[in-house]
């Protein structure tokens, strides 16, 4: 299907489709949102300064995120309640991850049992667990996480509570109704009793390897390398806790400095187009992931809509990727990326 190419004007067309229950939990961001406007913007301070005569015939976007193929660099972020977008909610989103080859991160919020998610995610799912205050709630999720075939725990954070948002839930009981009541009354945390040492707990209860999301201060990425965790994500949750957090496209590079290679490192926040993804790989992500343009995708098309944008995204990077003169997502020249301003370089 066809969808609006400019990303403001994606999301536009999906609110006019959308209750205003559900647009506004979707877009909402923390205090007066100045780091969801911040987030894209933020990919611009990178400017791109590509190599030549490189053989274009070469050029493949496949790689490789803890060990499974992916046919693109771009994954789908952990995000909650898909039903308010679309009935099939988090099974088409699976589907279409799925048909364009790529990994999808299930949200403890989401509206469909895990159950019900995972066998169509077959590119690969995996599951992002927020720590409850019990224990054993925690081990269920980890557990059935496990049995589901998940490839990987995703562990976000950046929520010891949540960030002050004035859009958002609304009537509750509407947005319960809205958003799929199974996943509402799942017993979801509104406060995650997690450190360092409780991370190393949950990393010791499972077979998964682990990734932490939320990442953004260098010293945090090195004590994650420290801890034996397999991977992080660069994130500050959409713009959704603290406001003001500094947008992931500037953390990334200290971040990357910091691990020095000890584990893989994702990005989310503010990836709009394949330019956007080279300059993530060029600055040292091993791939991205992508949150709200999905949901926008999965209001106006369902399944059809997020594999529209899912193949969009890998032929503009495909398209970046030949234009900079690069020919392997994991093999990104670091200095095809400078900055655009002097003061981050």
């Amino acid at each position: 299907m066809e969808l609006p190419w400019d990303p403001a004007a994606l999301e536009a067309a999906a609110r006019e489709r959308l209750p205003a229950i559900a647009y506004a939990y979707f877009a909402a961001g923390a205090g007066m949102e100045s780091s969801v406007a911040a987030n894209p913007r933020a990919w611009g301070r990178w400017w791109l300064r590509p190599r030549v005569l490189v053989d274009a015939g070469a050029v493949s976007t496949a790689t490789t995120v803890l060990g499974t193929p992916i046919a693109l660099p771009v994954m789908l972020a952990p995000c909650a309640f898909h039903r308010l977008a679309h009935a099939d909610a988090e099974a088409a989103t699976a589907r279409a991850a799925a048909a364009a080859g790529t990994v999808m991160m299930v949200s403890t919020h989401s509206s469909l049992p895990l159950e019900q998610v995972v066998p169509h995610a077959t590119a690969g799912a995996w599951f992002q667990l927020y720590v409850d205050p019990d224990p054993g709630v925690t081990l269920g999720r980890l557990r059935r996480a496990e049995e589901c075939g998940c490839g990987a725990l995703v562990i976000t954070v950046d929520a010891p509570v949540w960030g002050v948002r004035y859009r958002g839930l609304g009537d509750s009981a509407a947005f319960a109704e809205a958003a799929g009541s199974t996943a509402v009354s799942s017993g979801a945390a509104t406060f995650l009793g997690l450190d360092w040492a409780g991370v190393e707990r949950i990393a010791a209860a499972t077979r998964l390897p682990v990734v932490l999301k939320g990442i953004l201060h260098p010293d945090d990425a090195g004590r994650a390398a420290a801890s034996g965790v397999a991977g992080l994500v660069v994130s500050n949750h959409g713009g959704r806790q603290l406001d003001g957090s500094i947008p992931p496209a500037l953390a990334l590079p200290e971040v990357v400095a910091a691990v020095a290679g000890r584990l893989e490192v994702y990005v989310d926040g503010g990836v709009r187009s394949g330019a956007d993804v080279l300059r993530a790989l060029a600055l040292g992500a091993r791939a991205v992931l992508v949150g709200r343009p999905y949901l926008w995708a999965l209001t106006l098309g369902g399944e059809a809509g997020v594999l529209a944008l899912l193949r969009r995204l890998g032929a503009e990077t495909a398209n970046a990727m030949t234009l900079a003169g690069q020919t392997d997502p994991a093999r990104v020249d670091p200095g095809i990326v400078v900055a655009a301003d002097p003061r981050l370089s």
